[in-house]
């Protein structure tokens, strides 16, 4: 029988296209999403691209414990993939407790729910944002970790509770995944990042601004010590980073407890430089400006990822070209998102922008 896979965040972006992994390569898939930040319309379309329909899906936040519970109680569950999460280091910032109560409260309610049903197996969305502003590159998994905004102190919490949790359970297996910046779409153009409202992560805006959704990009800071003054980071194509999920699940088996890899390529790419690759790709002009630094960032966190690559055999293929020809093609074969008139379309509008 094949395994079931639970996929909290499903219909989000590194979540529907982990989806798609997934059921191409023969698992069962219950998703569990509440779409505050995502839309239903993503796994219809996983659906499609998959060539088969996802096992089930429900509506829940993964903080009702009943609810999640009596998904836990319909389906067989093997393994479980947790994204469900707030994500945005800005937005952290100014609304720290809902981010403590999502990510901190929605991974406790779930492990005890996991327990509950004897549900063991764990691959867990975490970030390279633990890592805070360090003075090295790259970053191995045993690099100081100094998270410096609440988003990423909730993460390397979430890694906290996991490890106690793993220590008090002999049968439990985690995998922790530190991926960087995952950017990029399906490569159908069917599948991409759709955030509601104002985008939080930089290659959307980009999008959004090339496609004329959105007037200009507002670049937080160029006086970091990089070579062009604006922040660095490594961008990880969503393709591959819903492929190292895949491979994490073929690999919690390996040993018990908690295990700790960074995704990433390894390369380190400025904000202009993204800015220049994008618009050469779209064939369209990003206007930018430049404004202070945004609370909460640092200068660059690029990945040392030999770890994973010496135990599993396994790398990133995608380049930057292609992270930006695929995230055009969803833009541009969907102007407005997954709905048009849904929330986070419309006219063009300035606004605040990431610089990641």
């Amino acid at each position: 029988m094949p395994e079931t896979v639970l996929v909290t965040g499903g219909a989000g972006f590194i979540g529907s296209h982990t989806c798609v992994e997934l059921l191409d390569h023969g698992y069962e898939v219950v998703v569990v999403d509440n779409h505050v930040n995502s839309s239903p319309e993503a796994l219809d379309r996983v659906a499609k691209v998959a060539g088969r329909p996802l096992a089930a899906v429900h509506r829940v936040d993964v903080r009702d414990r009943k609810a999640l519970s009596e998904v836990f109680a319909a389906h067989p569950v093997d393994a479980v993939i947790h994204f469900a999460a707030r994500k945005a280091v800005g937005e952290s910032v100014a609304l720290p407790v809902e981010y403590y109560d999502t990510n901190v409260g929605g991974t406790c309610t779930l492990l005890s729910v996991m327990h509950e049903h004897g549900v063991h197996r764990l691959v867990f969305s975490s970030s390279c944002s633990v890592y805070g502003d360090a003075d090295t590159a790259p970053l191995t998994e045993q690099s100081p970790v100094a998270p410096t905004n609440p988003y990423a102190r909730t993460k390397l919490t979430g890694e906290s509770i996991l490890q106690d949790v793993c220590a008090h359970l002999a049968d439990m297996k985690v995998l922790a995944l530190r991926y960087f910046n995952p950017v990029g779409a399906h490569p159908s153009g069917l599948l991409g990042e759709d955030p509601r409202g104002v985008p939080n992560n930089l290659m959307p805006y980009v999008a959004q601004v090339a496609v004329g959704r959105r007037e200009q990009l507002s670049v937080f800071g160029d006086d970091y010590p990089t070579p062009d003054g604006t922040g660095v980071r490594d961008y990880i194509h969503v393709v591959d980073v819903a492929e190292g999920h895949r491979v994490a699940l073929e690999h919690l088996d390996d040993r018990p407890g908690m295990r700790v890899f960074n995704l990433g390529t390894g390369a380190g790419t400025s904000v202009l430089q993204l800015v220049a690759a994008f618009g050469e790709v779209s064939g369209r002009p990003v206007p930018y400006r430049i404004v202070g630094r945004r609370a909460g960032d640092v200068a660059e966190l690029v990945a040392d990822a030999s770890a994973v690559a010496d135990a599993w055999g396994w790398t990133t293929t995608r380049d930057l070209t292609a992270m930006c020809r695929d995230a055009w093609r969803f833009q541009e074969r969907n102007p407005d998102g997954y709905f048009a008139g849904s929330p986070g379309t419309g006219a063009p509008q300035t606004g605040e922008s990431p610089c990641d």
